[in-house]
């Protein structure tokens, strides 16, 4: 990693430039002022009554269309909805100088639905008003609930029962989803076509690297990205789904998640510790966050489009947040309790941004690996 600013920048330090210290001079100065835009402050916790039992672990938050509504899974074999509301209401003690509610999951939770197995991804269903949710879990299968009825209503395995790390729909077509697994296929399924096994079926990594993330464009586009274990994150065209039309390579480890940031860009997390900002026209690494620590988990990552931050978890138990113009963290936070002990710390294993709203205030949920929920809200600084 060293060699990064060698091999990316072309005004490294073996490069004769007399005016490279003024531009790093002027670098810092507005990395500074990003920090600066930015207040954010801790608005509620939401507790596990079981102590940090790691059966608690919320591997995945996800809000709904219209934002109102959060829904949380993992290792519990449950799906909790929450209100935007319900994380508003409790009992305020001080914090600081701040004012936080304190809640329980039973008193915030407004229901949840009971799994058969583990979850690892959720994902609102596009085009279904906010009732449908799809899941995937530690058993290979790709579950579909109503939430209004509370029950399952389509079912699919096709992995040969190993885990699926992670599900989404397209959004040019909500009715197709895709699914990402340790058995090293992206598929693509469709619950209107009964009697055939998938859509479409790809294996990105020659040597049958677990796929860890899949991701549709958000805005439209026929693309759908994937990472690997391999390293590496691909993009494929959904018409033709044969080889990738993009190759992003630059991590070091396995890539955990893929996220669209506009219609231009999109960001990679890795368990080398780094996110990386890539072009999606030509596959170019444009630049590579860098302060959280992450070697072997997966911590999280969610893009607030609108404001243009990054928000990730950590392995020692902070949230972090970067502007996507710079490189380091413009803000950093303590999550829960802290460790239990020296052996087996607690970590940040799932963030999600609220998208509604305009660019003067923003709110960030963060779960962890002792069940505890944390709203963060941020608003931007009148100068």
């Amino acid at each position: 990693m060293k060699n990064f600013s060698t091999r990316f920048n072309p005004q490294g330090s073996e490069v004769e430039n007399p005016n490279i210290e003024e531009e790093k001079r002027e670098q810092h100065i507005e990395e500074e002022r990003a920090r600066r835009d930015w207040e954010f402050s801790l608005s509620t916790v939401v507790s596990s009554s079981s102590d940090g039992a790691s059966t608690d672990t919320i591997g995945i938050i996800e809000f709904d269309p219209s934002d109102n509504l959060v829904v949380t899974g993992g290792i519990a074999r449950k799906i909790r909805v929450y209100s935007i509301k319900s994380f508003l209401s409790g009992e305020n003690h001080s914090h600081g100088e701040r004012n936080v509610t304190w809640l329980q999951h039973n008193d915030a939770c407004d229901y949840y639905i009971c799994t058969p197995a583990k979850l690892s991804s959720l994902r609102w269903k596009p085009g279904s008003a906010g009732r449908v949710l799809g899941s995937g879990d530690y058993d290979g299968v790709v579950t579909e609930y109503d939430l209004d009825q509370k029950i399952p209503i389509f079912e699919r395995d096709e992995h040969g029962g190993r885990r699926i790390w992670s599900v989404d729909y397209s959004h040019w077509d909500p009715f197709v989803g895709a699914s990402g697994s340790d058995d090293g296929t992206m598929q693509m399924w469709d619950p209107r076509c009964e009697g055939i096994k998938n859509v479409a079926k790809v294996r990105p990594s020659g040597g049958g690297s677990a796929v860890c993330c899949v991701e549709f464009n958000p805005f439209g586009g026929p693309l759908i990205a994937v990472g690997c274990a391999d390293r590496r994150a691909y993009g494929y065209d959904v018409r033709k789904m044969v080889d990738p039309v993009l190759i992003f390579d630059g991590h070091q480890k396995t890539v955990t998640y893929v996220r669209f940031l506009d219609q231009h860009t999109m960001v990679t997390s890795g368990t080398d510790g780094c996110l990386r900002l890539w072009s999606m026209h030509d596959a170019r690494m444009i630049r590579v966050y860098m302060g959280h620590m992450n070697t072997r988990s997966f911590v999280g990552l969610s893009v607030w489009r609108t404001g243009g931050l990054l928000g990730c978890g950590s392995e020692n138990n902070h949230v972090f947040v970067y502007d996507k113009r710079w490189g380091e963290p413009i803000w950093v936070h303590e999550f829960g309790v802290g460790s239990r002990d020296g052996r087996d710390p607690n970590f940040v294993s799932s963030v999600c941004w609220r998208q509604v709203g305009g660019e003067d205030g923003c709110t960030l949920v963060a779960g962890g690996s002792d069940g505890i929920l944390e709203v963060i809200v941020g608003k931007k600084r009148a100068f």
